[in-house]
């Protein structure tokens, strides 16, 4: 009896499609509105009745200020009931604002593209860890170091294995993900082994609003620019509860010429051919050649601002 609206990336995201159609097998009414346009999303849930969303944590958020601030309305009077939270990282501490902002239950959502997308393990009830769907997967937890199994109740990487897939099988797959088993039982009374919240990653993958963004591919992009020089750094933010990707360049001293128009016109070509790989539409920012700092890795390649 529910009305379920799904708020994330469709097209060849995997978010969007992965719980359309289960939402539908349980009998859902499902409205894909899928991300973004704000006043349309609250018209939507609103005329439809929508108790059940699948949304972004940092767009959750976002959503419940535009019905205050730009609507003038309480987001605890809209319908929705439930929502399920996944994509990005984020805190207990953000999902219990998001709870008192809508009035709702929220539950962690865990999943990746290799493994079907966001079925891969889910809160019940309870909300004390994620039932692993383990009709579907073989998980482990090992040490991503020594490649070696860890204790039940001990955090390391989680390594996945998709046991009903015909067409790319898929064998102890190294997510990059730290996280632990949750020892016992539940009190549901489900077997499914529980996932623990994910702690962080062993590699240098970024999340930005839900999409992997890897600083290489960025990296890749930006060195195959002749006006580009040898340094850039690139800085995510989260403005307005939604996360901010800025890159900062150094240009060639040649470039400086006092023609602005020429550098609005390269500005724009970066942040085409940046949108062109890593999907997100990044902000552009010029430097001039030794502003920034020198050294190699993500240490300071990269800095991420965010608290989540």
């Amino acid at each position: 009896a529910d009305t379920f609206q799904n708020m994330m990336g469709y097209g060849l995201f995997t978010g969007g499609l992965g719980l359309h159609y289960g939402a539908e097998r349980l009998g859902c009414m499902v409205i894909p509105t899928s991300t973004g346009n704000s006043p349309k999303q609250i018209e939507l849930m609103q005329d439809f009745g929508a108790t059940l969303a699948h949304i972004t944590p940092s767009y959750a958020l976002h959503l419940g200020e535009f019905v205050q601030n730009e609507l003038g309305l309480d987001p605890r009077d809209m319908p929705i009931k439930k929502a399920i939270l996944g994509a990005e990282p984020y805190s207990e501490g953000t999902k219990d604002k998001i709870e008192q902002l809508w009035n709702l239950d929220a539950y962690n959502n865990y999943g990746l593209s290799e493994m079907n997308g966001p079925g891969v393990a889910l809160e019940c009830v309870h909300k004390k860890g994620m039932h692993c769907a383990e009709d579907y997967y073989i998980i482990e937890i090992i040490d991503p170091d020594t490649c070696e199994p860890v204790p039940e109740g001990e955090y390391g990487e989680l390594v996945l294995t998709h046991i009903n897939r015909e067409a790319m099988p898929i064998i102890r797959y190294r997510t990059r993900d730290l996280t632990r088993i949750i020892p016992g039982t539940c009190e549901c009374g489900r077997t499914l082994r529980r996932l623990d919240r994910m702690k962080g990653r062993t590699d240098d993958m970024l999340i930005i609003s839900g999409v992997n963004v890897f600083p290489s591919q960025i990296e890749g992009v930006l060195m195959g620019i002749p006006e580009v020089g040898n340094n850039y750094q690139i800085v995510v933010d989260r403005q307005a509860n939604l996360d901010r990707l800025h890159v900062r360049v150094e240009l060639y001293a040649k470039m400086f010429t006092g023609d602005v128009k020429a550098l609005e016109k390269l500005k724009a070509s970066i942040v085409n051919k940046l949108k062109s790989v890593i999907v997100v539409t990044p902000r552009i920012e010029f430097c001039e050649p030794g502003t920034l700092p020198v050294s190699m890795g993500k240490a300071v390649r990269v800095i991420d601002n965010r608290k989540i």
